[in-house]
């Protein structure tokens, strides 16, 4: 795929799984089944392997960091950095995206609309150069050994990968920790609770909130839309996927809606002057733990990310960076000033915090499996 389409990228369906005797989703009620690759079949050894990789620092360079180091589970798996920081110390350009119901995304990382594959994904943070994530690079086989030492691990892969005569390999890794990361499932908020039918489950001032969310005054749901309020899904029985970008006039430093660089959004993928500053919409379930926001990290808070849609687009007075996002010519037709009221603002943070699914960010099927061994 070259072209992008508005604020569209067309994303082909990747091969759904047909349902396993062997393997039970633990969905909540109403989520569809995730598409999962055919070479890469769920299996719940598979996902208890892929669970103590996610956390084992033995798959980093400096022996220091895990994927869980950028991705914590109280946080939703995003971190509360405002760029994430590498194993050896750099800083990266963009923060760490939520995992939460990852397994429903056909477009991974914030702005690469050709990322499409959680494994192909893992071999980023664990190889790429620029920037550093785990510091991998050239160290394949020293790091095949140190897991091949873990007396744990023969176990684990023996059984997430039966018959293999070296079970234990790069493509399994991956493999593994991709299947965790599907079961990554959020779900059960105080929202969803009360879509169900408990209407006491939200307070007045959520509901209010929702109805502002989803009306044409404040837009919403146009990008933070469905049941994983994202634009950006794919599911089992799904047609045709789009993908969507949206500049949303978080920068305009040209008066021609310029973004700085490195983080031109899918403009650094397509290089076409249209689509700078677009980025994924990500997901708004457990929106209220993922602070800071934005791709940068460069909005604090609930109230002051509500400020900038408020605005439509965000307004800096100074610095290099400084311009008027409101004026970009590139950003998305659903931003415009929504003149809301304190009350409003005060409505749409409830329920935005309604979103949050308290059990996700405790269930022990998620938690640190090595920490009991220590």
């Amino acid at each position: 795929v070259s072209v992008v389409v508005g604020s569209h990228w067309p994303v082909a369906t990747a091969a759904a799984q047909p349902p396993s005797a062997a393997f039970r989703w633990q969905l909540p009620p109403g989520f569809p089944e995730p598409v999962v690759p055919a070479d890469n079949p769920m299996s719940t050894a598979k996902v208890a392997l892929g669970r103590h990789l996610f956390y084992d620092t033995r798959l980093s360079g400096t022996g220091t960091f895990s994927c869980a180091s950028c991705h914590e589970q109280a946080r939703a798996f995003a971190d509360a950095l405002p760029r994430a920081v590498g194993s050896t110390g750099e800083v990266h350009p963009r923060g760490s995206m939520s995992l939460a119901n990852v397994a429903y995304s056909p477009a991974l990382t914030w702005a690469n609309p050709l990322m499409t594959s959680l494994e192909k994904q893992a071999l980023v943070p664990m190889f790429g150069e620029d920037p550093v994530e785990l510091g991998l690079s050239g160290a394949e086989q020293a790091l095949l050994e140190r897991v091949r030492g873990e007396p744990r691990y023969r176990t684990l892969f023996a059984a997430a990968f039966p018959g293999q005569r070296e079970p234990v390999s790069l493509d399994h890794i991956v493999k593994a920790i991709a299947s965790f990361q599907r079961m990554l499932i959020s779900g059960r908020s105080p929202y969803d609770v009360y879509k169900q039918g408990q209407r006491s489950a939200i307070s007045a001032s959520a509901r209010r909130g929702e109805a502002l969310f989803f009306s044409e005054k404040t837009e919403c749901f146009h990008c933070h839309g469905g049941f994983n309020f994202t634009g950006t899904v794919n599911y089992v029985g799904k047609g045709f996927v789009e993908v969507e970008f949206h500049n949303t006039g978080l920068y305009n430093i040209d008066g021609q809606g310029a973004y700085p660089a490195p983080n031109t959004g899918v403009h650094a993928v397509s290089n076409d002057p249209l689509d700078m500053g677009k980025f994924k919409a990500p997901t708004l379930r457990n929106v209220a733990v993922t602070a800071p926001y934005m791709h940068d990290g460069s909005v604090a808070t609930l109230e002051a990310a509500i400020e900038h849609y408020n605005a439509g687009g965000r307004t800096l007075r100074g610095g290099p960076h400084a311009g008027v996002g409101a004026d970009s010519p590139l950003k998305s037709e659903f931003l415009k000033p929504m003149e809301l009221t304190a009350q409003e603002k005060r409505d749409l943070v409830a329920f935005l915090r309604s979103l949050t699914d308290s059990t996700f960010l405790r269930d022990p099927r998620f938690s640190n499996p090595w920490r009991a061994s220590k």
